[in-house]
């Protein structure tokens, strides 16, 4: 397993997170994504350790908290040879102070993180949406707080816009507090939109990608082709109107090359996609996902190898969509690309 600093902080990651979205299986969206508990929580985390994954991705809103308490469970007795990560910010009720990154929320929220997963500190929180109705002074104080605490190690963003990360970053500057180290945020061969603004903002302002859904929602799978709907027990049923939307020529157009490339290189497409991912600037980790031993173990093949340059050139190709105004003079136009080239 590769490490890589998380951002510009000297906090080591794997280039593999697991995301246990697939713990607790409580509600409409996330018992479709999976409902494993805690023994077999337990031995996934073996097998993630054993292979040098020891990143561990959660929030409050994953399965109403019970993912957070299944991964409390698995991790029991080897706190210290893991990282935690959770998120928190999205409503995890209908009351007023059930929603947000207000003060009050933040500390609370923190609060009942810890005790759900059985822990006196989180190494990386992220704050799951831009809350628009709290000042961001008011949101990188409380984060303040929680760093010199000792319950928070490091902080981070999730599915932030460029501008609201930027500010975010410009008043932690301006003020001493922490800044946002990492940025989760979707990303994958048929969803390249983190490449227009939140790479090249990342790239310049130390904030690492932590990298959600690198299969395009269920897509890139290798069980999705030109002709064939998705089938019969795939999530993409129940879970589909949840997730970023894809051009279905488009997934069938990567999805070719994707088939290609694998047979070419003795891998699966999985694997092939993640691969992808793991050479593109800016890029942490790329949080994986399993409901069971065998997909665990197909995600974890995506190290330990790599695509060859002319297997990349064509997956850009397949995949690369035209960027909107203003960013795809940038991409495209000489006189453009001379002042500010894309970093990719």
């Amino acid at each position: 397993m590769e490490y890589r600093s998380l951002g510009a902080s000297g906090l080591k990651v794997p280039v593999l997170s697991f995301g246990a979205g697939t713990f607790g299986g409580e509600g409409p969206l996330f018992s479709a994504w999976g409902d494993t508990q805690a023994a077999e929580a337990r031995r996934l985390v073996d097998i993630c350790l054993d292979a040098g994954l020891t990143l561990f991705d959660t929030a409050d809103v994953y399965s109403n908290g019970a993912s957070e308490t299944v991964l409390g469970e698995a991790i029991r007795g080897r706190r210290g040879q893991v990282l935690i990560s959770t998120k928190l910010g999205l409503p995890v009720g209908d009351g007023p102070d059930e929603a947000g990154t207000s003060r009050r929320r933040l500390i609370g929220g923190v609060e009942a993180a810890l005790r759900r997963l059985g822990t006196d500190h989180i190494d990386l929180l992220q704050l799951h949406a831009f809350d628009a109705s709290t000042p961001v002074e008011e949101v990188l104080s409380a984060l303040d707080s929680l760093v010199r605490s000792g319950k928070v190690g490091y902080v981070g963003a999730s599915n932030f816009s460029g501008w609201q990360l930027m500010k975010s970053l410009a008043a932690a500057d301006r003020h001493g507090w922490p800044r946002y180290v990492a940025h989760q945020a979707y990303y994958s061969l048929v969803g390249r939109d983190y490449e227009w603004e939140l790479m090249p903002l990342g790239l310049d302002q130390g904030v690492g990608a932590v990298v959600w859904s690198p299969l395009g929602w269920g897509r890139l799978t290798g069980k999705i082709r030109r002709g064939s709907p998705p089938p019969v027990g795939s999530r993409l049923h129940q879970t589909a109107q949840f997730g970023p939307p894809v051009d279905d020529e488009r997934l069938y157009r990567v999805m070719d090359v994707l088939d290609a490339i694998a047979t070419e290189a003795g891998r699966t497409v999985p694997q092939v996609a993640i691969n992808w991912l793991l050479r593109r600037p800016g890029v942490s980790t790329v949080v994986i996902g399993a409901r069971n031993e065998t997909q665990l173990r197909d995600n974890l093949g995506a190290v330990g190898w790599e695509l060859t340059p002319e297997q990349v050139a064509r997956l850009d190709a397949a995949s690369a969509a035209e960027p909107p105004y203003p960013y795809y003079p940038y991409w495209r136009e000489g006189g453009f690309r001379r002042l500010s080239p894309p970093p990719v």
